[in-house]
């Protein structure tokens, strides 16, 4: 394939790493491994990149049947190059940051153009939804934690409550530093900015100031 696996591509190659299956059965693995907490994914998607990825060589049907008068279910087996493919992209996405637009850097680009308390109570209102998703998804890791499960299986929960604990933490201290003034969204006045020790940029070093 021309461009990287997508996630939800990723994910296919994934599952059929494991042994062959039908779509059907992709969608009940996902909903069991809870992969959906993970990727983005919906129905029509994973026929999507099934279809795409038997075209493109790194998955292939080996069997077909039907069961009453169910539609044919075909069941695919990941190709030596789907395997490959996988685990290239898995290289790449440990290894490589990616750049990632989330909107609520978005929304911090542009703060300004609500005013200053107005964004400290929406910051208060956002600390409430993170720490409730926290709650939430340490209760989940903690009953995952007591059913004994490999920590490998869990690592992207464990990733997600590290974000949000950080995020928590920033949005608690913004708040906090816009109810006090010690931030405010005042700019500073016109004129370049003072460059090292308060010389502007464009003052030439002389031999008696170097």
């Amino acid at each position: 394939m021309g461009r990287p696996l997508t996630p939800l591509a990723l994910t296919v190659l994934r599952m059929l790493c494991d042994e062959p299956m039908h779509p059907y059965q992709m969608q009940q693995r996902i909903r069991d491994h809870h992969y959906d907490a993970a990727v983005k994914i919906t129905h029509g998607a994973l026929y999507h990149w099934v279809e795409r990825l038997a075209t493109a060589g790194l998955i292939e049907p080996v069997e077909t049947s039907r069961d009453g008068r169910r539609p044919e279910r075909t069941v695919y087996a990941v190709t030596d190059a789907g395997r490959d493919a996988a685990q290239l992209r898995m290289a790449e996405l440990i290894a490589r940051p990616s750049e990632e637009y989330p909107l609520f850097g978005t929304a911090l680009a542009f703060v300004n153009l609500l005013p200053e308390q107005e964004v400290a109570r929406l910051l208060r209102s956002r600390v409430v939804a993170l720490e409730a998703s926290l709650a939430a998804h340490e209760s989940v890791q903690g009953a995952h934690g007591r059913r004994k499960l490999e920590r490998y299986k869990l690592l992207d929960h464990e990733l997600t409550i590290a974000q949000l604990r950080t995020e928590l933490e920033f949005c608690r201290s913004l708040a906090g530093d816009l109810e006090s003034g010690r931030l405010t969204f005042a700019d500073e006045p016109d004129g370049d900015p003072p460059g090292p020790a308060g010389r502007s940029p464009e003052t030439p070093l002389t031999e008696e100031s170097s």
